[in-house]
């Protein structure tokens, strides 16, 4: 379940770069383990592009793991296991190495193999050619916004639109008939906190980064618009009041109060709470690399600002935006409606402010379930029943939002569930098939879901898994038939003896509109004999649809 990703951007992304984890397992750091980046990736996988170390990667087989004397020791662990490139700089694979080799502690033919892939790599991008030169120097010729030209806006705003996602709503969006909004809390004049923590506006803000970056010339990055502008755009007859709550966890009780004062004389509000992010939690960023969260409560203050908003009666859309899900017990159930954001990116506040206006339709689905209270999330959907809700604890794991889950403006029945066939072999396909309406008065699209499941299995299997999905804009009234064409090699698993395998079996078939919302249930069996997968597996579900 693990590898299957790495697989899949190896074979159908064609990756040409790997970059190494900074974790260990059993005791093996992944930057030393010649398994893993050798047998694995390049033996088992096929994979002939360029292994590069994460930052400080090889130094941390020293540093972290404790695995090597010095930065020669680590680099001749990291060379002899696979990594062909150290990063950000040379700490390793510069004099350390060098002498090394020197000592014939290290085999001259392993500095080659590196050297070779590396140089391999920037011939096949022209990084070699003397054309090369010319493409640089056209880069360097852009005028400011040169990188970012309408047609990357476009598609940046398509993205955020389809990716922004609507848990609940009890009628109060759109927002278009509404005279005031109060758009109010920690986030709504920070619109850095549409990006997460590699965008470089991010990057540039922290104080180190900041300086270095006016020494070079460099400005702040690209332009992104405020909630508040945005918002103004789409509802130009309504009086948008704008007010922040302080910092991000929202620290001041005068803060709170100006926000409150505001959200009394207003017909509807939207409360932003969430993330910002940055890198190790500097400058109290709260989502990101290194910031590691204790808890799935709302950073600060937050949910104590919610509480005293909700208490107001204005009805409230409680707009998260953020890089992970966090906990809304006791909110969620008295606000008027919850979008979620995650980090949506450069024109992520033109979405937003159009899905809250009702000009775009919400189409987004949650990729992550979004938890109920602090203390009972499970890690993933993908759990086996003991992870779930059980008899055996006290603590219902529940989610409050489902993996998959996700409204829009009109409603979607599902029926005529089939299968082409009720046995295949191990190697065979089964053709699913189902019918989906949009029996609302709007047009709309569905995120149309198929779940597998296996019942009783020689390894313990997730409760079910996302096998399959399709996107579906249907016109009111209008239905279509969504067929999925799975292949035996997509219920496999890792077996006792580390093999991928299909077994005969039950499999069990769930499609719907999150993992919790499955109308339509059947099943179909696989019979023959146990089958040994090999890296040539099938990795996708092929989806047709067909309007009625």
């Amino acid at each position: 379940m693990i590898l299957e990703p790495f697989v899949a951007g190896v074979r159908l992304g064609g990756s040409r770069s790997v970059m190494v984890a900074q974790n260990n397992v059993d005791g093996v750091p992944a930057s030393a383990d010649r398994h893993l980046l050798t047998d694995l990736l390049r033996g088992e996988m096929g994979f002939t592009g360029v292994v590069q170390a994460d930052y400080f990667g090889i130094w941390n087989l020293k540093h972290e793991h404790g695995v090597a004397a010095g930065r020669g020791d680590a680099a001749a662990l990291a060379l002899e296991a696979g990594v062909d490139m150290e990063l950000p700089t040379i700490h390793c694979y510069g004099p350390p190495l060098i002498e090394m080799v020197r000592e014939g502690r290290v085999a001259e033919e392993l500095v080659d193999r590196a050297a070779s892939r590396v140089l391999a790599l920037k011939c096949e991008l022209g990084m070699l050619d003397e054309a090369w030169k010319d493409e640089f120097d056209a880069l360097a010729a852009l005028e400011p916004g040169g990188l970012d030209p309408p047609e990357h806006r476009a598609l940046a705003r398509r993205l955020a639109e389809e990716s922004v996602v609507l848990p609940a709503n009890d009628g109060v969006l759109p927002l278009r008939e509404r005279r005031s909004v109060a758009l109010v809390g920690p986030l709504v004049e920070q619109p850095e906190a549409m990006l997460g923590c590699y965008a470089f506006a991010n990057h540039n803000s922290l104080d180190f980064l900041d300086e270095m970056s006016a020494r070079a010339g460099m400005e702040s990055g690209v332009r992104i618009q405020t909630l508040g502008d945005a918002l103004a755009e789409e509802l130009p007859d309504a009086k948008i009041q704008v007010t922040a709550a302080g910092d991000l966890k929202v620290t001041r009780d005068e803060d709170i109060a100006a926000v409150v004062a505001v959200v009394r004389d207003a017909d509807a509000c939207v409360l932003t709470l969430g993330d910002r992010a940055g890198l190790f939690g500097i400058d109290g960023r709260t989502s990101g690399e290194g910031c590691d969260a204790e808890t799935v409560a709302l950073p600060g203050r937050q949910a104590e600002l919610a509480k005293v908003v909700l208490d107001t009666g204005t009805p409230t859309v409680l707009l998260i935006i953020s890089g992970r899900p966090y906990t809304l017990e006791g909110l969620a159930e008295r606000a008027a409606a919850v979008v979620q954001a995650f980090f949506p990116g450069e024109e992520g506040a033109g979405a937003i402010a159009g899905i809250l206006s009702g000009r775009v339709e919400p189409s987004g689905r949650l990729p992550v379930s979004i938890p109920r209270h602090a203390g009972g999330h499970e890690g993933t959907y993908l759990h086996a029943r003991t992870a779930g809700p059980t008899m055996m604890s006290a603590l219902d794991s529940t989610p409050l939002y489902p993996f998959g889950h996700g409204l829009t403006w009109t409603t979607f029945a599902y029926s005529g569930l089939d299968m082409d066939s009720e046995v295949i072999a191990t190697d065979g396909i089964v053709q699913i098939g189902v019918t989906v309406r949009n029996d609302g008065e709007r047009a709309g699209t569905e995120v149309v879901q198929l779940y597998l499941s296996d019942p009783v299995a020689s390894a313990v299997r997730p409760v079910r898994w996302l096998a399959g999905w399709a996107r579906v804009r249907l016109d009111a009234g209008r239905s279509a038939r969504v067929e999925f064409a799975v292949h035996a090699d997509r219920v496999s698993f890792t077996g006792k003896d580390l093999r991928r395998i299909v077994e005969s079996g039950e499999i069990g078939v769930e499609v719907g509109r999150s993992c919790a919302d499955l109308p339509l249930r059947g099943s179909y069996r696989i019979e023959s004999p146990e089958r040994v997968l090999g890296m040539d597996r099938v990795l996708t579900v092929p989806v047709t649809v067909r309007p009625l």
